[in-house]
């Protein structure tokens, strides 16, 4: 057995060997010997082609959450936002308590809130909304505090969203943007996800910004020609056509569910069925009181717009009337006029109710605001003639004096918890007493083969007495001149 050479020996034997040409070609053939100590470092670890091929899966990165239930409300990573405000009108507690809305709908959205600020100003600036002495101190509140958003109290026009970007150098929204945000998300139904998309493609319409290639014009403005001759249209300009057509088609099949939304009313009011719409602030209580009232089982949470498809449910007065509850889509100070136009046809079950009840949060710092908000949309949607009851809600939890001087503001209040029950007896019986009754009153003696108008007078009528005897059942009830004029062959000649 011979032992091994070193390198250095080996190549100068081949030097020797070999003549200059073929020198590379023998180190190629020349079984070299190979050691851990001088190659092992250099070569490092080998592996086969399949391995050096494969992507290799590390250890112990993943942060995929056991628990499946998590998944669907984890958020990956929350937006952090720093709020601001400018204060033109009213107390210095009337801006904080708008702040404050401001930060729960921020949180609602999924947003984590690092700080909030307010500016005293007779109107918002014409180019950053707050001055450009103040947005250079917001930039500095945005690198302090590692935010990635600001969100601004009010609704920017586009000018101010960009010049207000280009100094705090993060993403800018406005009140109206976070509240479509939350719209995006808590929108269930069909009729719901298309106004939605509707107010949202009304926001961004006049917003779009473009750059680079989106100012780029088009070939083909021209009619034929080699170069198609004249400029043709920019890409900016190709999005906003692409948008109002969306805006179109999407008015077109809010139409036709609107249709489908008129035919149940009228089914409704052919049965002279009367109907009580629930309205009020968001977070108020409505829904927990439709549940209170109806059983319908919609959810409740404590956030604001938890639920915006409106529920309509069946109900009875302890008298036995019968009539039909709908509960609406909640309200906010400075709701924006996007979503009242593409909401509009669900807030005609207000215009078109025979009773509102408009639904406060008794516990709530500021009531009367709240009430002056509804009140203006209600305004804006025709429903002003309609009866109200103002119902104060949560009154287990609100203050003693607060609940006093509302029901002494409000003539026509009660004060109600929907949680615990308390009031709402009172309630059923304010509702009895508020919907419209029958404007005839007819006594009549109707044979058991007639059993139709009998039901007809307890579903559309208010029965008074009912007696059965050997001829018939004798009515004496209030009903609408229609179901009169059906009763008439059978009123007594004595009381005829």
């Amino acid at each position: 057995m011979t032992s091994s050479s070193s390198p250095s020996q080996d190549t100068k034997r081949l030097a020797h060997a070999y003549p200059e040409g073929l020198r590379a070609d023998a180190l190629m053939e020349e079984d070299v010997a190979w050691s851990y100590e001088i190659d092992g470092e250099r070569d490092g670890e080998q592996f086969d082609r399949s391995e050096r091929a494969a992507l290799r899966r590390v250890a112990g990165l993943s942060t995929e959450l056991e628990d499946v239930t998590e998944v669907e409300y984890r958020q990956l990573r929350l937006e952090r936002v720093v709020l601001v405000g400018v204060w033109t009108t009213g107390t210095a507690q009337d801006a904080d308590n708008s702040l404050a809305e401001l930060a729960a709908l921020a949180e609602t959205a999924g947003a984590l809130v690092l700080d909030g600020v307010i500016q005293r100003r007779d109107k918002p600036d014409a180019a950053t909304y707050i001055g450009s002495g103040k947005a250079q101190e917001l930039r500095d509140i945005v690198l302090e505090t590692g935010a990635d958003t600001v969100i601004c109290d009010g609704e920017l026009s586009p000018g101010q969203l960009i010049q207000l970007e280009d100094v705090v150098k993060v993403k800018v929204i406005d009140r109206t943007a976070l509240i479509l945000d939350i719209f995006a998300q808590h929108a269930k139904s069909r009729e719901g996800k298309a106004q939605v998309a509707l107010a949202q493609m009304q926001y961004m319409l006049p917003r779009l910004r473009g750059w680079g290639q989106s100012l780029s014009r088009q070939m083909g403005g021209g009619r034929g020609g080699l170069a198609t001759r004249g400029p043709g249209e920019t890409k900016i300009e190709t999005d906003r056509r692409r948008i109002r057509e969306k805006m179109a088609k999407m008015r077109r099949e809010i139409a036709d569910m609107k249709t489908g939304r008129e035919i149940k009313r009228q089914e409704r009011r052919r049965n002279k069925v009367p109907s009580v719409a629930i309205a009020g602030y968001t977070n108020a209580g409505k829904s927990s009181l439709l549940n209170r009232l109806t059983g319908a089982g919609v959810l409740v949470e404590n956030a604001l717009f938890a639920t915006l498809d409106p529920t309509v449910r069946r109900a009875e007065t302890p008298s036995g009337r019968l009539y039909t509850l709908a509960d609406t889509v909640g309200f906010v100070r400075h709701l924006p006029h996007h979503l009242v136009e593409a909401f509009r046809s669900t807030m005609e079950e207000v215009g078109d109710s025979d009773l509102i009840l408009h639904v406060v949060d008794g516990s709530h710092p500021d009531p009367e605001e709240q009430l002056a908000a509804v009140r203006e949309v209600i305004r804006d949607v025709g429903a002003t003639d309609v009866p109200e009851i103002v119902v104060i809600n949560k009154a287990d939890a609100a203050d003693p004096l607060a609940l006093q001087r509302l029901l002494r503001i409000e003539k026509r209040s009660i004060a109600i918890s929907a949680r615990t029950g308390l009031g709402i007896e009172e309630l059923l019986a304010l509702i009895d007493n508020d919907l419209p009754r029958p404007s005839v009153e007819v006594e009549a003696l109707v044979p058991y083969t007639h059993g139709k108008l009998v039901a007809r007078a307890h579903t559309e009528g208010e029965v008074i007495s009912e007696e059965h005897t050997a001829e018939g059942t004798l009515l004496k009830v209030r009903v609408h001149e229609e179901l009169a004029a059906d009763l008439a062959p059978y009123v007594p000649v004595s009381t005829a």
